[in-house]
């Protein structure tokens, strides 16, 4: 008898816990729908997403997923367009949070007023031992002249302030700063940097790429604290833009340390594929057990490394295979040898992983390839690795070709070139233009792009990428038919380079990227369809809602 009850109790346990052999998910329906699809890589449009599980169960019209999954719960779209979760292929994640933390002065259009903005900085935070910050950019302002530490000091004369570029490739400090460095007109110059000096020889307060290094050195670290803090408001910045994953351009151990237990504890609202700064320590600690292909279920991933061949084309330190255009003399910095950068690449591929390599400059792209094509002398076939150049700027003709002859990934940031245009044919030229920011050639010959902004140099927002790659035009709509239109993308290829392309340039085309059955339910809810607007709309498209592996997470 004892054994009979026991029996039933457990028995009607089975039937309360274990009867549903259909794990609950729910239908997001009254939507209109897009994502690329199918080995043809189309567009196609659905009305209902079901969930289950964290992942695409089916897309398709209402009734047919109410029928499929009868049990699961209904969730109302009302009318809203929704895309696949936007991808990132080329970000500074925590330069992003320390932009939420230091002085911002990015996109203001005169050194006065970004002098009132230090200088009112500085007041608000009188505690801060150094100033430091971002985003300044001489070539918006009236003067189009690099400023000095003098300017500096007009506003902050009694404590050390350092800024780097837009670009990230110069760096402004005040004579403070540069007394703390110990900087006298004795400084050397470095291989890859540059001190701008004035008429007589002394530093003018302008380091460029490699000899920043002489100031930040000096530069307090960040408390774990402050660098946690940062990392929080890069995530909420990017949840609220409908970024679902991110490929961060340059880690070191402390970054990943930290990336990993935010994805124990559940506090990772954005995919992030990271990529290892250089073959140097950094990587030899990383690299230790080999690639990281998936962690905390494709929350992160740790199979690449980055490397810089040369600055930015703002600060003349692209490195070209001609002098600049408007400074005659100059052809701009190679950050390493031929030989040594091919060491560089046959260690990363060697032990597996994907080498992506920044090049701005013709000459530092060809370098690059060049290192590519040592790499497929040396090891054998490439292709396996997805090898990319970051941002593949200015690439001269003849070296085009050779991206997909080396199955090499252009790894583009769209809004570089309606930011830059301002500026770049003055440095190359109007025949070296003819091989910049050349979308359409890398796809016409079958190169595939990676879609990026290399925030925070650029805004953040991807549908400023969408639509610097949709209409090559300021937000004003300037120049009428975009800068060298010819260039432009068509709506489908804008959305394919910030969707399946960039997560097949993160080895996850299989996981990520659409809005297919198996993957994970990745997507956004937007406030216009990007699709029928007219295109001077879409980078004023706003996000109402961003979903990561079916969960809301703004």
């Amino acid at each position: 008898m004892i054994n009979r009850i026991v029996t039933l109790i457990l028995f009607a346990l089975f039937l309360l816990t274990g009867c549903s052999t259909e794990p609950e998910g729910f239908i997001l329906h009254n939507v209109k729908g897009y994502t690329i699809a199918g080995d043809d890589l189309e567009l196609i449009n659905f009305d209902a997403i079901a969930v289950q599980n964290g992942k695409v169960a089916a897309t398709g019209t209402a009734d047919d997923l109410r029928a499929e999954y009868s049990g699961f719960d209904e969730i109302d779209g009302e009318g809203r367009t929704l895309i696949p979760g936007l991808i990132d292929a080329h970000v500074h994640v925590m330069g992003l949070g320390y932009q939420q933390l230091d002085v911002d002065v990015q996109g203001i259009d005169s050194l006065e007023e970004t002098l009132e903005v230090i200088k009112k900085y500085a007041e608000d935070n009188p505690d801060l031992k150094w100033i430091r910050g971002r985003g300044w950019n001489q070539v918006l302002w009236e003067e189009n002249e690099f400023p000095t530490a003098e300017d500096l000091d007009s506003v902050v004369p009694d404590r050390p302030v350092y800024l780097t570029r837009v670009d990230g490739h110069a760096a402004w400090a005040n004579s403070r700063a540069m007394e703390i460095a110990g900087i006298s007109r004795d400084t050397p110059d470095v291989q890859g940097g540059v001190v701008r000096r004035d008429e007589f020889g002394d530093a003018t307060g302008i380091f460029i790429d490699a000899t920043m290094s002489y100031i930040t050195q000096h530069i307090p670290s960040r408390t774990e604290e402050e660098n946690e803090q940062a990392l929080e408001l890069a995530l909420q910045v990017m949840a609220e833009h409908g970024l679902t994953s991110v490929h961060d351009a340059r880690i070191d151990v402390a970054t990943w340390d930290r990336y990993k237990k935010f994805a124990d504890n559940s506090d990772m609202i954005t995919r992030i594929y990271a990529m290892i700064g250089g073959t140097g320590e950094t990587f030899d600690e990383l690299a230790e057990n080999g690639p990281i292909n998936s962690y905390a279920n494709d929350l992160l991933a740790l199979r690449s490394v980055k490397i810089s061949a040369d600055g930015a084309l703002g600060s003349r330190g692209a490195a070209m295979i001609e002098h600049y255009h408007d400074d005659p003399g100059n052809s701009g910095l190679l950050f390493y040898d031929q030989d040594e950068l091919n060491q560089m690449v046959i260690k990363g591929a060697s032990n597996g992983f994907q080498m992506n390599i920044h090049a701005i400059g013709d000459a530092a792209n060809r370098q690059v390839l060049n290192s590519f094509e040592h790499a497929w002398y040396e090891l054998g076939n490439q292709s396996d690795l997805r090898h990319r150049v970051e941002h593949a700027q200015i690439v001269h003709p003849d070296d085009i070709p050779r991206f997909e002859e080396l199955d090499v990934i252009a790894s583009m940031q769209p809004t570089h070139a309606t930011s830059d245009m301002n500026m770049a044919e003055d440095r190359v030229g109007s025949e070296r233009i003819q091989g910049a920011y050349a979308w359409q050639t890398f796809l016409d010959q079958g190169t595939m792009i990676a879609g990026g902004s290399d925030f925070p140099v650029e805004n953040v927002n991807p549908f400023y990428g969408l639509y610097s790659a949709i209409t090559r035009q300021d937000h004003g709509g300037m120049p009428p038919g975009g800068w060298y239109s010819e260039q432009k993308l068509s709506r489908v290829e804008a959305l394919r380079i910030f969707t399946r392309d960039a997560a097949y340039a993160a080895h996850q085309e299989n996981v990520l990227g659409t809005l297919e059955p198996g993957k994970w339910a990745d997507f956004i809810l937007i406030d216009r369809n990007i699709f029928e607007v007219d295109a001077s709309e879409i980078w004023q498209t706003e996000v109402l809602q961003t979903w990561l592996a079916g969960e809301r997470v703004y």
